[in-house]
This record gives C-alpha cells, structure tokens and sequence, in this order.
C-alpha cells in the first residue's frame, strides 16, 4: 500500500508519479524534472503504462517505481524542482550526501553533482568527520575535494578509528593518505628540532619573557624578572640557553601525530584554559595574548612545512 508524499509532490495536477523503494508516491511534473535531467527526458519518451493496469497506474497517471527510498527522492526532487516551488535542501548528513550523490550519477542530475562537492567541503563537516568526507569524495573522484578533505584529516590520529565510509575506498586509496599524514608529521620535526623561526619572532628572550620560569638575577638582557612556580621543561630545545616553561613546551607533542596548523591554534585555547586553572597569577594573567600570537605563529609555520606535501593518487 503505497502513500502519498509531502508538498511540493502531491500536486493534483501532475502528471506522473514516481514510487519509492519504501512505497511513497510522488507526483511531480515530467517537465521539471526533464529540463534538469536528460535521463528523464529520455526515460519520459517511452511508451507509458496504459489506465487500469494494475500498479502501472493510479488516479490515471503513470506509475514508474524507482530504487530511491522517499528520503532520497525528496532530497533530490527538490533540486529539480524551480526554487519558487522547493528550496534546496541542504546536505548535512554524510549517509543523505552520499545516497544523494548515488542518485545525482544515475541520473544524470549536474547541478546535484555539484551541490554534493560543496556539501562534502563544508567546513562544519571537515571540522566534525574529514576522514569520512575524505572517503566520500575519494570514492566519488572528486579531485579537489579529495585533496581538500585529506589536508583535514592531518587534524586527526595517523591510525584512524573504524568509520562506515572506509568501504568505499581501497586499501591503495587508504595507504596513499596514511603516506601522505606520515610525510606531513614529518616535515614538522625540523620545527620543534631547531626553534630559530621563534627566536627569529620575537628577537631577543626579553621578548618573549612569558616563556620562561626562572630568570637569571637582573632578567633577561635588561627585561623583568620574572616570579613564576611553574614547571621548567626538560629535554626540551632551550632558547637563549634557557629552557621555557613546560605548558608551552607541551603545545608541541600533540602536533607529532596531528600536523596541522588548525591543532596549533585549538590546542593554544586549551593550554590557555589549563594556565588559568593552574593558580600560576603570574602566567594566568598574560597567557592570553602572548599564546594566541604564539599560535597563529605555529600555525603558520606548520602549514609552510607541510605544503609541499602531495597526496599521491590518480584521479
């Protein structure tokens, strides 16, 4: 027993329905969806069912079932349907984008193609799951978009955890970024081996005072002295001959397996939160700007480093 399908696709003067996989009836207008799609231009053009003939027909108009379920065919139809009539629906669920894109290449629907590129970018997506998005355009020989997702995926684990889309890619597809993440961590080592493009910032250790916990008598080269508990890092590069303080020198471990400059600039709002929580009134009160600064200084950094990096896959 079938059902009728929402607005805009139970207009009683259509003129064919299109069934779903799970018994939605939809009746659209052949004209919308032959102007958007040369697969039903050419699909229209065949002999239609007669009246009466079973479920070929119902309230006089041909029946044609598809293999979409009614999600998909609503997402979709929308597309094909001018916006004074549906708005574009917007693609945010990975499982929706990739139905959608399914749908999009059987038939022939370019402008889907295209919404689906821009939804597997979107930068709330690349945020929440870049690994999926990365199998999903991959699979789908999205370029750009492949190569934009894989750049995303530096923020997360070289080894990544199960995730449903993986299925879609080939075990080459999977070695080719894991080669890639590994060329990234690195291209970063050089930074926390050598600390010249810091000392090079901020040009003597009066300028960055905020970094270090114990002073020599009289400061840094005429700087302040600094009254400060916190932990001196050990087995950490020195600068000036000093060695900094250990909470900025910890910004830098997680960037050894997540070499991304996004990492950078997140894990300064955290290092900054804990400074605070520390009762340390000395750092507290000026870890602020000096980590923000710091961040974007990093950040920059490891994205120099790292865009040389190709991903090495044929499209």
């Amino acid at each position: 027993m079938s059902t009728c399908a929402l607005s805009p696709f139970d207009h009683p003067k259509a003129d064919i329905i299109l069934r779903s996989s799970d018994g939605v009836d939809f009746r659209v207008f052949k004209l919308f969806l032959t102007l958007a799609s040369p697969f039903f231009e050419t699909m229209f053009e065949l002999p239609q069912p007669t009246v009466g003939t079973n479920d070929d027909t119902k309230d006089g108009l041909p029946v044609i079932p598809v293999q979409e379920d009614s999600k998909t065919l609503d997402t979709f139809l929308r597309f094909c349907y001018p916006s004074t009539l549906a708005e574009d629906p917007s693609l945010e669920s990975l499982t929706d984008i990739q139905a959608i894109l399914g749908a999009a290449r059987k038939y022939s629907l370019d402008l889907i193609e295209r919404k689906v590129c821009q939804a597997v970018v979107n930068p709330k997506a690349l945020e929440a799951e870049p690994l999926r998005n990365f199998a999903i355009a991959r699979n789908a020989r999205f370029k750009h978009e492949t190569i934009t997702t894989a750049r995303h995926t530096l923020r997360k684990p070289l080894i990544p955890v199960w995730f449903a889309e993986i299925e879609l890619i080939t075990a080459s597809d999977l070695l080719a970024l894991l080669t890639y993440h590994k060329k990234c961590s690195i291209a970063v080592e050089p930074l926390f081996a050598n600390l010249n493009w810091v000392t090079s910032h901020y040009g003597t250790s009066g300028g960055c005072n905020w970094l270090f916990s114990q002073v020599p008598q009289g400061g840094l080269y005429g700087g302040p002295i600094i009254n400060c508990n916190c932990t001196q890092s050990t087995g950490f590069k020195k600068l000036w001959n000093i060695s900094p303080i250990l909470w900025w020198a910890k910004t830098f471990e997680l960037l050894k397996d997540t070499p991304s400059g996004d990492i950078a600039r997140s894990e300064a709002e955290k290092t900054i939160q804990k400074v605070r929580n520390s009762g340390c009134s000395t750092c507290s009160a000026r870890v602020k700007e000096n980590m923000e600064e710091f961040s974007n200084l990093l950040a920059l950094e490891v994205e120099k480093a790292t865009a040389s990096i190709k991903l090495e896959m044929d499209f």
